[in-house]
């Protein structure tokens, strides 16, 4: 039996993961070809990813790992296991900008001084005390101009200026637009968090963890314009939401000799004709 109580031969996955990774791996695949990364390149990382997840993840108490355990593991050859074994790991983790652009995002939207009696986030002068857009840069980097930041964020549509100069937060501001690395890095990382939440239930792990979805068809154009509405203004609410509590939560934790936890909340929205979406089923 398989860790997902389907019957198999030993040594073959379960039959079920299969067609899943097939329509998991689809878009991806998608993704890839567009930006001209070929299967050569992607099996070079994913011959380094089997080894470093086979290494750090599927250990034996008490013992050492060894090139041949972890060859039965991954089907790697033992000699590129010796190699990638040797190098170094590359690091996760965004850009200065990304991160610093995120930082400031999240005080804007979970800082009580920087929202209005609603709990959204409010608008401000660009400059003066407390809360404006000048105080709201400082508090996260003194090494960077907030003019700089203010026109980026401009020239990006992340905020819009009102008839009394007053600085809002734009909806956009919560979906990376236009910048290739910003991009990238949430592809990578809000996927990868996703699909480990998903792992984690699939694996029979406890307790489960959170990961639904609401799903129709037989739709039609203006229904899925109405949706897609919907969705973006009731998600967006819920972002905020999600984010002040979590901003509450990290400034109580943040002395605390055991804050070493890490979360992921998101929220997508997907539409394509009926016979697309079943392509890879």
């Amino acid at each position: 039996m398989s860790d997902l109580g389907i019957p198999t031969r030993p040594g073959e996955p379960p039959r079920a993961l299969t067609p899943a990774i097939v329509r998991l791996l689809r878009p991806l695949v998608r993704v890839l070809i567009a930006h001209s990364l070929t299967f050569p390149m992607l099996a070079r990382l994913l011959k380094g990813i089997y080894v470093d997840v086979a290494e750090d993840e599927f250990p034996l108490s008490g013992k050492a790992q060894t090139d041949s355990r972890l060859n039965l593991l991954t089907g790697v050859h033992r000699k590129d296991i010796r190699a990638l074994r040797g190098r170094g790991r590359a690091a996760d983790r965004p850009s200065p900008v990304v991160s610093r652009n995120a930082h400031m995002m999240a005080v804007w939207a979970g800082a009580p001084d920087y929202l209005d009696a609603r709990g959204r986030p409010r608008a401000f002068p660009r400059t003066g005390g407390r809360p404006s857009f000048e105080s709201l840069v400082e508090s996260v980097s003194k090494d960077i101009r907030p003019r700089v930041v203010f026109d980026e964020w401009q020239r990006l549509g992340l905020i819009r200026i009102d008839e009394q100069e007053r600085v809002h937060l734009n909806n956009a501001a919560f979906v990376p637009r236009d910048d290739l690395d910003d991009l990238a890095y949430y592809f990578g990382r809000n996927l990868r968090d996703h699909i480990a939440a998903s792992g984690h239930n699939l694996v029979g792990n406890k307790p489960p963890m959170l990961e639904r979805a609401v799903y129709y068809e037989k739709l039609t154009s203006q229904s899925i314009d109405e949706l897609a509405a919907y969705t973006r203004e009731l998600g967006s609410q819920t972002l905020v939401a999600i984010n002040q509590k979590a901003y509450e939560l990290a400034q109580r934790d943040a002395s605390a000799p055991d804050a070493s936890q890490r979360m992921t909340f998101g929220i997508y929205f997907f539409s394509a004709p009926d016979d697309l979406n079943e392509a890879g089923d």
